[in-house]
This record gives structure tokens, C-alpha cells and sequence, in this order.
């Protein structure tokens, strides 16, 4: 994809909607994951995740953060001008995603702004990650809030 092709900052307004894709989660890579980063008994032990709070196998936090970024890399920003981020201004996980739950992804552009620097500019997301229910709109799982940079079409 050549650079004319890319979304560039200006191509961004509030409002705007970014379905970012759909993924079931499986026993095998909440495991995988937790077993190297998160390793407590709700993440990594079917039986034990049974009688803890959450109900079952459960993704750490963590592990959403992380399938996030990929959902976020494949379903926008790779087809982006996009410069990084200078962090996350809100995180929250609100419900427990477990063994063969189908999250959804999608952002919304909150707002942009014009960087000092004239080469680029900010633009305000909430990102939400829902269960995804008969193809309907679930319950919120988790979501962030991030300014991402881009480059602008040309230096202002």
C-alpha cells in the first residue's frame, strides 16, 4: 500500500467507527498466554478457574490487552499513517472473557488535534471489546481510551 493510500490524520473525525474484528478465544492460548505472563489459577487451571470469582478459564486482562493491539494493528492501523502512542489514558475490564466467548473489537474517534509538531497530529480513541452474542452487540468486556499519532497529508 503506497503512502496515498493510507489514512493520514486529517482522514480522521468524531464519531467515526472502526470495526476492528471478531475472535473466539480458546482453552489453549488463555493458558499459552498466562502460563508465560500471568500465571494465576483463574487463567491456567481449567478446575481451579471452576470455583474462583470469575466462573472458569478466564484471559487475564493482560492477554485482552495484548489480542487488542493485534485486533487494532490488523483492522486499522495497518493501513495507517499511524506514529505510536504516547500511552493509554483509561483502561478498564469490566467482565471476565472466557473459554469459547467471541469478543468483538471496534473504535470510535473521540476527537483530533493538531500536534506542535506540523507533521502530525493526535487522535483521541475509545476502544470497547465486547462478547459478541448471535451476532449482536454483547456485554462490554473491557476498554481504553488512547491517543494515537498520525502523520498529516502535508506539514501544516
Amino acid at each position: 500500500m503506497n503512502d496515498a493510500e493510507l489514512l493520514h490524520f486529517e482522514d480522521f473525525r468524531a464519531g467515526q467507527i472502526f470495526r476492528l474484528g471478531r475472535h473466539t478465544l480458546t482453552a489453549e492460548e488463555i493458558i499459552e498466554f498466562a502460563s508465560e505472563f500471568d500465571p494465576q489459577p483463574q487463567h491456567t487451571d481449567p478446575e481451579a478457574a471452576k470455583h474462583s470469582m470469575l466462573g472458569g478459564l478466564a484471559a487475564s486482562g493482560w492477554h485482552l490487552g495484548a489480542l487488542a493491539m493485534r485486533m487494532m494493528v490488523d483492522g486499522l492501523l495497518i493501513r495507517a499513517t499511524s506514529m505510536g502512542a504516547p500511552g493509554v489514558d483509561e483502561l478498564q475490564w469490566r467482565k471476565p472473557v472466557l473459554v469459547g466467548d467471541r469478543i468483538r473489537m471496534d473504535g470510535e474517534v473521540l476527537g483530533t488535534r493538531l500536534s506542535s509538531k506540523p507533521d502530525r497530529g493526535f487522535v483521541r480513541f475509545r476502544f470497547t471489546m465486547t462478547r459478541d452474542e448471535d451476532h449482536r452487540n454483547g456485554e462490554l468486556v473491557m476498554m481504553y481510551v488512547s491517543s494515537v499519532m498520525f502523520r498529516r497529508r502535508t506539514a501544516g
